[in-house]
């Protein structure tokens, strides 16, 4: 994920290339780790009668080019025993991958499973006009809100991120149950709506929103805005945020360094017109409608888009699972090789997590300094692309394949990231290992000592982002100490009963919230061991 750090020696961007088209699948040796077969996937009625169309990252700690030098070999895939299928391919100088047989049958496990139908989740429909080159998102937004608190509510409180940068949101009107809504404040992120009337538990309201982004030019460490070729929109709609019967609503302050918002999940609908010439990179899967496109996302916790006049796109699949690659001129061999990467990573994640939980996986580079995960959406930095060499041992890799893992630990699997930070960051940096140890078993070592051991990391796991300190010391306890951890378990486990904790904790938590203390009660589940002097040298608090 997110945090920023500016270093000069990263900043050689190459001008900036292809449409390419590979398949990779699953090693059958793996099979016996898959879960279940699930039934075939129908996707749900989206809730709500579509309207007629006529929303600071944190990065994610990486090793500093040049300060740790290896031998980047090129990387020939094995064949894949009794797997093949037809593909189109236009060569690469660093992969050679295997055919694969038309007739394939995708495994269950990287089959995209929505979630079922659910009436009490929060609804969203956008109708959006995008100005490309004007930078300017003119949205009408209808939420259909449920109130599952238990307790009635006198006021719904929504997160609007675009308000935090000068002059860049324009609220004209807010609606309840088609009449006007005048008494609700706009407080930097907050947006309060006092209701008329206190809305029951177990009741539903429909709230209206018409607003206007001037979209601002990308801060200095920043995601959201625009650059001279790219527009990127992340938590750019109004939300309802999480409300827990012992503190009301969750909208944390911001901070430097870490991500300070919590999600419920819920089901989004886009309707997106913009200009012909604008390629988008979204969240869900492209349905033209004209000059509309119309964008999908279920049981999702945010909807994310990037647009440029200038991608390029490489394409792949895993099973059902679409895979695209959106890179620019001039880096073709990089955006390739992500692509693959996030094949493998994928398929392995899940046979050992859970099936992968979107109908799609967008891989976009940006010009921003680190990685950072979205539902369905991942960005890499520019750098990372310029710096790639090939093969599996850099910066594009590891932290492609870590804001990937997050699609489980984030978006399946959610938290609150500013006060637990560490139930996705360790889980996602951990991740990186199961990845390597997979796919590049003799990588191991390399990785350990490129992504956890070069700093030297300490601190307390438990450490929320207000507590971090300095955004090294941050990093060094929450992602770096917690791959250590995770390692420490899996040996006090055992293998059988670590991937079985996994394979439990996305389950049980699948398209919710977990704790910390649910965390540890999946882990007893699954093991007798004694942690206790695991607990007192990782963690702050006794769990």
């Amino acid at each position: 994920m997110k945090f920023s750090i500016i270093l000069s020696s990263l900043r050689d961007c190459k001008p900036r290339a292809t449409r390419v088209t590979f398949y990779f699948l699953l090693l059958t040796l793996l099979a016996s780790c898959a879960s279940p077969t699930p039934t075939a996937p129908v996707f749900p009625t989206f809730i709500l009668i579509t309207q007629d169309p006529n929303a600071s990252p944190t990065p994610t700690p990486f090793q500093p080019s040049g300060e740790i030098t290896t031998s980047l070999p090129t990387f020939t895939a094995s064949p894949i025993p009794s797997i093949t299928s037809t593909i189109t391919l236009t060569p690469s100088p660093t992969l050679t991958l295997t055919p694969l047989p038309p007739t394939l049958v995708a495994d269950p496990a990287t089959t995209a499973v929505p979630p079922p139908a659910n009436p009490s989740r929060t609804n969203y429909i956008l109708s959006a006009t995008l100005d490309f080159d004007a930078h300017t998102l003119d949205v009408d937004e209808t939420i259909r809100y449920y109130n599952t608190t238990g307790v009635a509510l006198s006021d719904i409180v929504l997160s609007v991120q675009p308000n935090r940068y000068g002059g860049a949101f324009t609220l004209s009107a807010i609606f309840q149950d088609n009449a006007a809504l005048t008494t609700y404040s706009l407080d930097d992120q907050r947006l309060t709506l006092n209701l008329p009337q206190p809305l029951q538990p177990n009741s539903a309201t429909t709230l209206g929103i018409k607003f206007k982004i001037n979209i601002p030019a990308k801060a200095n460490e920043g995601l959201f805005g625009y650059d001279f070729n790219q527009i990127d929109l992340v938590d750019w709609y109004p939300f309802v945020v999480p409300h827990e019967a012992s503190g009301g609503w969750v909208l944390h302050d911001p901070m430097p360094f870490g991500e300070h918002l919590v999600y419920d999940v819920s089901d989004i609908e886009l309707n997106l017109k913009t200009g012909a010439d604008v390629i988008v990179a979204a969240s869900a899967p492209a349905e033209p409608n004209g000059e509309w496109t119309r964008y999908r996302l279920y049981g999702a916790r945010t909807f994310t888009l990037s647009a440029s006049d200038e991608f390029l796109v490489a394409e792949s699949a895993v099973g059902t699972v679409v895979i695209r690659s959106y890179y620019f001129d001039g880096y073709k061999a990089a955006g390739e090789g992500i692509l693959y990467a996030a094949v493998q990573a994928v398929s392995i994640y899940s046979l050992k997590f859970a099936p992968y939980p979107y109908e799609t996986l967008a891989i976009v580079q940006t010009d921003i300094h680190d990685g950072m995960e979205y539902d369905g959406l991942v960005f890499i930095a520019s750098d990372f692309y310029g710096q790639y060499g090939g093969g599996a041992k850099n910066n594009l890799v590891s932290i492609g394949v870590h804001e990937i893992a997050h699609q489980w630990w984030f978006g399946l699997v959610g938290n609150d990231q500013a006060m637990e930070p560490w139930l996705d960051e360790m889980m996602a940096t951990y991740s990186e290992r199961i990845f390597y140890e997979f796919n590049y078993p003799r990588y191991g070592d390399w990785w350990w000592q490129f992504r956890v051991d070069y700093f030297s990391p300490s601190g307390y796991v438990d450490t929320p982002i207000y507590s971090g300190g300095t955004f090294r010391a941050y990093t060094n306890a929450v992602y770096l100490r917690g791959a250590h951890f995770m390692e420490d378990l899996r040996v006090r486990m055992g293998d059988e009963n670590f991937y079985a904790f996994l394979k439990d904790y996305a389950a049980r938590y699948s398209r919710g919230r977990a704790t910390t203390a649910d965390f540890f009660n999946t882990v007893r589940a699954h093991t007798t061991a004694d942690l206790s002097d695991l607990m007192m040298n990782y963690f702050s608090g006794s769990y």
